[in-house]
């Protein structure tokens, strides 16, 4: 009496049949999810850009100025020496790096008329630029 063989696993064309679906999948989804990462990241350095910018008006509110460039965006968490009037700290941690992995700029007076800047410099951390590449300010 033979007895029948149960073998168990997947032959190698099962395999093959399902890393072909899982390419397919890839190639139609993953373009698609990569540029809005792309999108969720300029949102989040616009977020941090606007509450960064509140914290800024509070400082002046309290101080009667805005933080001077060479205390840039320390002064928001650490009083200032020279700051009688310092209420804060204005962020509950250090000013956050962007999305990209670089600090904010900070510059006062701003461009435009602006009374301060903050800044990214986006994707290529480079001045100008398009797309992610583009750069963020208030």
């Amino acid at each position: 009496m033979k007895h029948a063989r149960r073998s168990s696993g997947f032959t190698l064309l099962e395999l093959l049949i399902a890393l072909v679906i899982i390419g397919l999948l890839v190639g139609i989804v993953g373009p698609n999810l990569f540029k809005n990462l792309g999108k969720s990241e300029v949102t989040t350095a616009q977020a941090q850009i606007d509450a960064l910018a509140k914290a800024i008006e509070q400082y002046r509110l309290d101080t009667g100025h805005f933080p001077r460039n060479e205390q840039g965006l320390i002064a928001l968490t650490q009083q200032p020496s020279n700051e009688p009037k310092w209420h804060g700290p204005y962020l509950k941690k250090a000013a956050p790096v962007d999305p990209w992995g670089k600090p904010y700029v900070y510059k006062t007076p701003g461009s435009n008329g602006r009374e301060f800047d903050i800044l990214s410099y986006g994707r290529d951390g480079q001045a100008g630029g398009a797309g992610e590449d583009a750069d963020l300010t208030n």
